[in-house]
């Protein structure tokens, strides 16, 4: 089943024309960047940064990141469909996916933690230290996803 998805006509545009790979590797990036960053900024306003920021607002950043976790998914399938058996065999990939696994999980559950406390924590003028703890490991583990991603990219190499 792997041979047919790397033989499908799909797999062959992003691994062997001129814009597949650009295309899918751009749409990867953006969904990176916005998900990564976004996740970086909620954590830093719970540890006190960015002030200006009310706490009530940080919902409106969730719609963004699951847009940018779309990107990554479609983005990052179309690449993983150019060689599966080898990113399969790589334990610096499996541990990217396993990075994703916990980043949505840990983001869905965050979201939800805001839509509940984000008003408490507005009127106190500071989160709660669950709150901020759930922040930081969600940006942690969207760092993860880029750190073990890069990682696959430069060690990928080895199981060519």
């Amino acid at each position: 089943m792997l041979e047919q998805l790397a033989d499908s006509p799909y797999a062959s545009f992003v691994r062997e024309s001129l814009w597949g790979w650009p295309i899918s590797l751009t749409f990867h990036a953006f969904g990176n960047g916005a998900a990564i960053g976004l996740a970086i900024i909620i954590a830093l306003r719970l540890l006190g940064f960015f002030r200006s920021i009310p706490f009530t607002s940080l919902s409106r950043l969730f719609p963004v990141i699951w847009i940018a976790v779309v990107c990554q998914v479609i983005s990052g399938t179309s690449l993983w469909m150019t060689k599966p058996d080898k990113y399969l065999s790589a334990w610096v990939f499996d541990t990217k996916l396993g990075f994703v696994l916990a980043g949505v999980i840990i983001t869905a559950y965050f979201q939800g933690m805001i839509r509940r406390e984000a008003g408490g924590w507005q009127a106190s003028g500071k989160p709660s230290p669950w709150g901020v703890g759930v922040a930081v490991v969600m940006a942690l583990a969207w760092i993860g996803v880029l750190e073990f991603g890069r990682l696959t990219a430069y060690l990928g190499t080895l199981y060519s």
